[in-house]
């Protein structure tokens, strides 16, 4: 993975870029043109480089948090700018004291804005690929007009020159995997209540994405790292690089190339590339389950039987007595059994292998928002068995670098312009 080298070695080329910048008035790019340049660039499809070229032609409009229209003023998007300079200089020049997080973009550093004082992580992605190129412009139109508690707020986002910086509100206690799959062993694991906490909030974000989102926008990378939390244990989800518009009209699913983290993609995604938002909802299965069971949704570690999280807890699905043996063993027991049991459920319906046969995530937000939270819900009685999913299909491998692979990060970049435009019209 590429990444800034420290601030003070580039300090020339900086005031080079500033004094072009004074001259040329050309040192920011408005994200349309950035868009419009990574599709004429990188592209050979006369139809992507069409949506790049229409695609900005906006009226200037965006949804508050509180959806009603917000009038920017211009027609670029209604997120702050900064400058290189003002970023590297608030996580002093990216100092590795100051890494907060690492991913398959880029680095993620903790700053605190001069003007406001606002702690914020700065997330510097790969200048040397196409992939952190594409992620950007994705993050940046989508999260412009998607605004959700449970959803990671953006601040704002740097396009000086190469360089290319996002910049979102401050998560103070990290990732939910910091908590509940990489614990120390002097930390504190994370209790039933607030696991289930957690799990409702990110149902929540992806209801909004699914329901409340017009078209409807599929997540894609729903998974235990891209879940932040801040210092109450709030939930939020982050990364929305790989986002995809969902199908519209009297079209049942979007095809796509396959993309994602092994383990949590739903298997007829998978198999035929076949993207519904009930992908999102196996996806959101498998991070219940690992919230349920303290184990990740792939363990090389473990025995060949139980490196799938899944299949390992396939067998148990079938029968009630034994959903005690999926509690992590960390909660000792503390916690209701009927809320386990109805956790566990929730989580089987998510991961059957019919994608018609999941419930909609407006049902699971529903039945999280319902589970007994108290030791005295613990009858049981009752409880039936109830459907169990099909084993995962085979490991495969994903290349996110071949022909295809560009030619679909492309094509999501178009769809998000498209997106944005198309919100921005209906205003």
């Amino acid at each position: 993975m590429g990444c800034f080298s420290c601030f003070s070695s580039h300090e020339n080329k900086t005031e080079q870029r500033s004094r072009r910048s004074n001259n040329n008035q050309t040192q920011h790019q408005p994200l349309k043109d950035v868009a419009k340049h990574h599709l004429h660039h990188n592209q050979n499809n006369n139809n992507y480089q069409n949506k790049g070229r229409g695609a900005p032609q906006t009226e200037g409009k965006i949804l508050n948090k509180e959806g009603n229209n917000k009038d920017t003023g211009n027609h670029n998007i209604a997120a702050q700018t900064f400058t290189f300079r003002e970023l590297a200089a608030i996580t002093k020049n990216f100092r590795q004291e100051f890494l907060i997080g690492e991913g398959g973009f880029g680095r993620v550093y903790r700053g605190r804005l001069e003007k406001t004082n606002q702690e914020v992580a700065v997330k510097q992605l790969d200048r040397n690929g196409l992939q952190g190129n594409r992620e950007f412009l994705v993050e940046v139109l989508m999260l412009s007009l998607l605004h959700h508690e449970n959803l990671v707020n953006l601040i704002g986002y740097c396009a000086d020159g190469d360089q290319r910086l996002l910049v979102y509100e401050y998560m103070a206690l990290g990732s939910l995997e910091d908590h509940l799959l990489d614990i120390h062993p002097q930390q504190k694991p994370l209790d039933w209540l607030k696991r289930m906490k957690i799990a409702l909030h990110a149902a929540k974000g992806l209801e909004y994405l699914h329901d409340k989102a017009n078209p409807p926008v599929i997540y894609r990378d729903l998974k235990s790292s891209n879940i932040l939390l801040d210092r109450d244990y709030n939930a939020k989800l982050s990364d929305f690089g790989l986002a995809k518009l969902g199908p519209t009209g009297d079209k049942t699913h979007v095809s796509s190339r396959v993309m994602g983290t092994y383990g949590y993609c739903a298997p007829e995604y998978q198999r035929t590339g076949q993207l519904t938002v009930k992908s999102d909802v196996y996806s959101f299965g498998v991070v219940l389950l690992e919230l349920i069971t303290g184990r990740r949704a792939i363990d090389n570690t473990r025995h060949a039987r139980e490196q799938t999280l899944v299949t390992w807890a396939n067998p148990v699905f079938k029968e009630p007595n034994r959903y005690p043996e999926l509690a992590d063993p960390l909660l000792e027991g503390k916690y209701p059994l009927r809320s386990l049991h109805q956790a566990v459920a929730v989580a089987a319906m998510c991961l059957n292998e019919e994608p018609e046969v999941r419930p909609l995530i407006s049902d699971v937000v529903t039945a999280l928002s319902f589970l007994p939270l108290d030791q005295d819900s613990n009858n049981n009685n009752n409880i039936s068995p109830i459907e169990t999913p099909s084993p995962p299909p085979p490991a495969v491998t994903f290349n996110l670098m071949d022909d295809d692979s560009i030619a679909e990060r492309q094509r999501a970049v178009a769809d998000a312009i498209e997106w944005v435009s198309n919100n921005n019209t209906r205003k």
